[in-house]
């Protein structure tokens, strides 16, 4: 299960500055995770260079697309009255093409081109580098559709372009694909097997962020803890390299260290770990620098041992206690986030009561909350049977998000009389007169804008709490400045 992007960027479109030589027009709009968000950048930056300018206008494009998430029933069913609008919107204008990226692309290939022709192209999410050739497959009357999973693919060779965003921060995507076949997870099916991208395109990438005015860099993959470069190829053929290749080969505590020795006025974030892979020298290496922000998103998915193991999680309650110990006894101002579901396949109510002890032990700083829904293609949705009422599911999630929000607001009543460290991402939505960031620990902060700017790293002593925002006032400009 991977983190979703904040509920106001579903459906975002994408916007960059057109090239007058350019003469055909480009709507892309993205849903779920920020791998999603990532790869809209790189298709964005592939179509710059073949005769394309993004527009925000539906109505005006010559080429629609879609960057589309598997991960949840909801999400393909927004996505689907999307393609409603969109085929509304051709029957107008027949010359629009529309295409599907991303993971549904590759699950639903067939059904989108054949079945319903609601699309003229389907791109999984390893082959927008052949964008270029099926569009000239759908300008010459054909479907076009390319969802091989490739086994090196990682787009390191693109300059992605940005979203709209501040200008502040930004995502680098340093693996793709997963290997761990959690059974209620389309993302190895729809993503392909875990490779990861050559360190040093990763570095060139951030310094251009960080001439380009960036602050803040989260570095993104699948599950990112188990990053590893070795000269190209899938992680699970490691075991076959050279001897030189495994004595040079890089791995995510080293990535990391390079980054933040590499940057150091940039702050370092990264998503998603997986428990099995966060070993303890990626601990230490955190710890050892004030530019890695000091929040780990640690999905447990479940506090009953007997659901982590039908989810096939690779990890135990006990293991997963124990490296929330190490973690706080190593960095000990570190906040933990989690994902958890509601629901599973044949969970009791002892299945549920033990995911609430677990969130007692640790109280976790925030988290993302779903019930289970079934996917297509996954192992749960082949051999499990979806067994918990709807409104057992419900009343269980609900629980889990209020022990949350009780958390949170522990969380953060200990942030009170003390000064932290926030990036100024953008002005407040309540306040014109106030702006927002976010601290090392990830957590909101709100404060008067006096004379800062955004991307100001500025020390704020917090002197109240929302619950899940910190409220206080600036006392001056950080040493990150």
């Amino acid at each position: 299960m991977e983190k979703i992007i904040e509920e106001s960027k579903q459906g975002e479109s994408l916007v960059l500055e057109n090239k007058p030589e350019n003469s055909k027009k480009l709507f892309i709009e993205s849903y779920g995770c920020a791998m999603n968000f990532s790869d809209s950048e790189v298709v964005a930056s592939i179509l710059s260079t073949n005769g394309y300018n993004t527009t925000q206008k539906l109505e005006e494009a010559d080429l629609v697309l879609v960057n589309t998430c598997s991960i949840r029933d909801k999400a393909e069913q927004t996505i689907r009255k999307r393609l409603e609008k969109y085929n509304a919107v051709k029957r107008i204008n027949p010359k629009m093409k529309v295409g599907v990226l991303g993971c549904m692309a590759e699950r639903l290939k067939s059904q989108f081109l054949e079945e319903e022709k609601i699309v003229d192209l389907v791109v999984g999410p390893d082959a927008y580098k052949d964008l270029p050739n099926l569009l000239n497959e759908v300008e010459e009357g054909r479907d076009a559709i390319n969802v091989i999973l490739s086994k090196e693919e990682t787009y390191g060779d693109i300059s992605p372009v940005r979203l709209m965003t501040n200008g502040i921060t930004a995502f680098v995507s340093i693996t793709r694909g997963c290997d761990n076949m959690c059974t209620f997870c389309v993302v190895p099916f729809t993503r392909g097997r875990e490779r990861s991208r050559d360190p040093q395109s990763i570095l060139n990438e951030i310094k251009d962020l960080w001439n380009n005015g960036y602050k803040e860099v989260t570095l993104l993959g699948q599950n990112v803890d188990s990053y590893l470069w070795y000269g190209g190829g899938l992680k699970k053929d490691f075991v076959n390299a050279s001897e030189m290749q495994k004595a040079t080969a890089v791995d995510f505590d080293q990535l990391l260290e390079m980054v933040a020795v590499g940057f150091p006025k940039m702050r370092i974030r990264f998503s998603t770990s997986n428990p099995q892979d966060m070993h303890e020298s990626i601990l230490h290496v955190i710890a050892k620098y004030p530019n890695i922000c000091k929040h780990i998103h640690l999905p447990v998915q479940s506090g009953s041992n007997r659901i982590l193991k039908e989810m096939n999680r690779l990890h135990t309650r006990e293991e997963y206690i124990a490296l929330i110990d190490k973690i706080n006894a190593i960095i000990p101002n570190c906040a933990i986030s989690q994902d958890m579901i509601a629901g599973f396949p044949t969970e009791t109510e002892q299945d549920h009561q033990d995911t609430l002890k677990l969130m007692d032990y640790v109280k976790y700083s925030f988290g993302y909350m779903y019930s289970y829904s079934e996917r297509p293609g996954t192992l749960a949705g082949r051999k499990m049977e979806d067994d918990v009422p709807e409104e057992t599911k419900a009343r269980r999630l609900q629980e889990i998000v209020d022990l949350q929000q009780a958390h949170a607001r522990y969380r953060t009543e200990q942030y009170i009389g003390q000064t932290v460290e926030v990036l100024v991402e953008k002005v407040s939505k309540k306040s014109p007169n106030e702006f927002s960031g976010r601290n090392s620990q990830s957590i909101t902060v709100v404060f008067p804008k006096e004379n800062y700017k955004i991307g100001d790293f500025v020390n704020v002593l917090v002197e109240r709490t929302t619950g899940a925002t910190l409220i206080g006032k600036a006392i001056g400009l950080s040493e990150m400045n």
